[in-house]
């Protein structure tokens, strides 16, 4: 129409900054991802090492000990139905993939999320940049992924790293704005520097905050197998996407089924965990 202002040539903008950091830090994403992938590879090939049924049996427990006998029974029988519909291969490859996106997540979101906490500047930096992380569609992250780091498993944790940090981020600076003042203002009185208040008193008190939003990061790290596997990370959500593209619904209710498995554990595994800090605080 006329008499509008001409269209920004933000496409064209992107794509330059893209080129841009491909040439000028090609170097440093391939040792990214030779770092991501061996670390990947490592974990599947540790918990590969080990033979099914014993695996099943120290998750069980683990989950004992954490959970309840409840639990217990339901991860004993969940795994076992994986091992038996054939996708503990994948499954282990899922379960790489998610612990090194949340392990990426946690190593840079609670610096991060402590930082911001302390620093009201950063966190006005920190705030909306998390906000375009949460509401960007997913597969968007895909596609700089793949121009720095190829296809296969390090776009997929990449992808999964982006989507799945946010929540660690924000609720470890809410666990460490809600200890209460009375307490940060007995430390300054005691004379208690900024970093000893910050690792006796604050973090301490805010880690079921922090366990909640690792929690959330591992859930929504599970729910990029299916997006990550159009990239070629590997696992699960390679063969949901394969039953969806070839419609093989039963196929796709067996993969999806292993998927709620493992997220099920997952959550309530680190829910449980979460609450026994939580106790031991009080």
């Amino acid at each position: 129409m006329e008499g509008m202002l001409p269209k920004l040539p933000l496409a064209s903008w992107i794509d330059f900054l893209v080129d841009w950091m491909t040439n000028t830090f090609g170097g440093m994403f391939d040792g990214i991802s030779e770092g991501v992938e061996f670390f990947v590879e490592g974990i599947v090939a540790g918990l590969g090492f080990v033979p099914s049924i014993l695996l099943i049996i120290l998750m069980s427990l683990l989950a004992w000990k954490v959970c309840n006998w409840r639990i217990a029974l339901f991860s004993f029988l969940g795994l076992l139905l994986i091992d038996n519909l054939g996708y503990w291969e994948e499954m282990l490859e899922t379960l790489a993939l998610v612990l090194t996106a949340v392990l990426i997540s946690i190593v840079i979101g609670i610096p991060v999320g402590i930082w911001a906490s302390q620093n009201e500047k950063v966190r006005k930096v920190v705030t909306p940049i998390l906000d375009l992380m949460q509401t960007m569609p997913a597969f968007v992250y895909l596609l700089p992924a793949i121009f720095f780091f190829s296809i296969g498993v390090v776009p997929g944790v990449i992808a999964s790293v982006i989507f799945a940090m946010p929540p660690t981020i924000r609720l470890t600076v809410l666990g460490i704005k809600q200890v209460p003042a009375d307490l940060i203002e007995a430390t300054e009185a005691f004379g208690s520097t900024t970093k000893q208040r910050l690792l006796k008193v604050q973090l301490p008190l805010a880690m079921p905050t922090i366990m909640a939003g690792i929690n959330q990061s591992i859930m929504l790290a599970l729910s990029m197998v299916v997006i990550a596997s159009m990239v070629g990370a590997p696992g699960l959500g390679t063969e949901v996407y394969r039953a969806v593209t070839q419609i093989k619904t039963g196929v796709g209710f067996e993969a999806g089924l292993a998927i709620v498995v493992i997220a099920i554990l997952l959550d309530r595994i680190t829910q449980n965990i979460g609450k026994k800090k939580q106790g031991g605080t009080v």
